[in-house]
């Protein structure tokens, strides 16, 4: 191997190290129909989600992830008709209340958007509340029932779901791995700032191409 291979060999090695199938969790954040599908409540996080190939290589990761025996859970977001036990102490949250479309429980706003598919073995995991997947939820104690050590993020919201989720996950212990470009904010612009300057200093970021080129070995 020439010298100018070995970094890029280094870092190979050390992402097969962090994903092992045995051990990884791949989570897709907020990949519903009314936040990315094409009747969202949120039409320029939707547009971007799509227009970026965001949202397409979310969609590839779960198949790669399926593929190779990963573990995929699903974090959906949605409210109860009457809106009983959902946050009001935001402004984000009195917002979403007054959107034309509302991530309703049982409803298609709150099923997984296309080209993101739920096979049986994965697991979904649906809050009321709050601005992370994480916190308050049943997701903590089955990553550690799955025997989860490294939690690959993807979806939405590079604005406040993402960085949330991936924080939580640090703070309680978990590796984290972002696939920089399966993720997706608005503006665009603002997406690769957070990623560089946050969640860079807190995980571990890495291409979907190579993420799945892992699982595939």
């Amino acid at each position: 191997m020439a010298p100018h291979d070995r970094p890029a060999a280094d870092r190979q090695d050390r992402l097969a190290g962090l994903l092992d199938p045995a051990t990884t969790v791949l989570l897709t954040v907020e990949c519903q129909q009314g936040v990315v599908g094409t009747d969202s409540a949120l039409p320029e996080l939707a547009k971007e989600a799509r227009d970026s190939g965001a949202l397409a290589r979310v969609g590839a990761l779960v198949e790669a992830a399926h593929a190779a025996g990963v573990q995929v859970v699903h974090a959906v977001a949605e409210r109860r008709p009457d809106g009983r036990g959902a946050n009001a102490n935001a402004r984000l949250f009195r917002a979403a209340g007054r959107l034309p479309v509302q991530q309703l429980v049982g409803t298609p706003a709150v099923e997984l958007a296309e080209p993101v598919t739920v096979a049986p073995e994965d697991l979904v995991v649906r809050r009321l509340h709050g601005l992370s997947p994480m916190a308050g939820t049943d997701l903590d104690p089955l990553l550690r029932n799955l025997g989860c050590r490294t939690l690959v993020v993807s979806g939405v919201s590079a604005n406040v779901a993402i960085p949330n989720t991936v924080f939580d996950a640090v703070n309680l212990g978990y590796t984290v791995v972002v696939p920089s470009d399966a993720v997706a904010g608005v503006p665009a612009a603002y997406t690769p700032m957070v990623l560089r300057h946050s969640l860079a200093l807190v995980a571990t970021l890495a291409a979907t191409a190579e993420i799945a080129g892992v699982w595939s070995r």
